[in-house]
């Protein structure tokens, strides 16, 4: 199993970032601690995403912090970046395996016990489970899982497992107390006054868990 730290994985937002870039962010997301970085573009075109991702690795590769790529394993493979997130509707895990190969990182998004087991059995690296708890920031998802039902999920589960969802300071080391790896964050550190006070708050609270490394 690749050896990859995501206790505290930041996903990126455009529409969240205050008119701030995402490499200005990331800087100071990292210098305060975030471990694992996820590009998410929705709405730019395929250059602009290519740009963005090759302007994050080169914030992100002298640190050792590994930059996911959100659906698309085109920008991924293109840039090299480290991983490719994809989603249950996005090109299957077998296939997207046999383009990537074995060294790139494969997580997936699961909104149920059922997607998390088939993941696993699947081949992916990760876990990305959604929504902890109600969030903003997505709208077409499922009801939250709560905190049981990352219990759920980690019993059934051997990968590493991410929340995402309505995570902030307050409750980041409940999810790892869980049974959580990880809490992958978006508005509570890219919407943040300073991101990295913002990250450095998330780690604190996560250490009485003994979850974040």
């Amino acid at each position: 199993m690749k050896s990859i730290d995501y206790s505290l994985y930041l996903v990126l937002d455009r529409s969240l970032s205050r008119g701030r870039s995402h490499g200005d962010i990331v800087a100071a997301a990292v210098a305060g601690g975030v471990s694992c970085v996820q590009l998410r573009e929705k709405q730019c075109s395929t250059r602009e995403f290519l740009e963005q991702a090759r302007t994050l690795i080169s914030v992100l590769r002298p640190r050792g912090i590994p930059l996911i790529i959100n659906d698309r394993l085109d920008i991924a493979l293109a840039v090299g970046a480290d991983g490719v997130h994809l989603g249950q509707e996005d090109l299957p895990i077998d296939m997207a395996r046999r383009l990537a190969g074995e060294q790139m990182i494969i997580g997936i998004s699961a909104e149920t016990v059922e997607h998390a087991v088939a993941a696993e059995r699947a081949g992916a690296d990760y876990i990305g489970i959604s929504p902890v708890f109600a969030t903003a920031t997505k709208q077409d998802h499922s009801a939250p899982l709560g905190l049981a039902g990352i219990g759920v999920i980690r019993a059934r589960t051997t990968i590493p497992l991410v929340g995402i969802g309505g995570i902030n300071a307050a409750n980041a080391a409940a999810i790892l107390a869980a049974g959580a790896d990880g809490v992958a964050v978006v508005s509570a550190i890219v919407a943040a006054d300073d991101p990295a006070a913002a990250a450095r708050a998330l780690r604190r609270s996560c250490r009485p868990a003994e979850s974040c490394r």
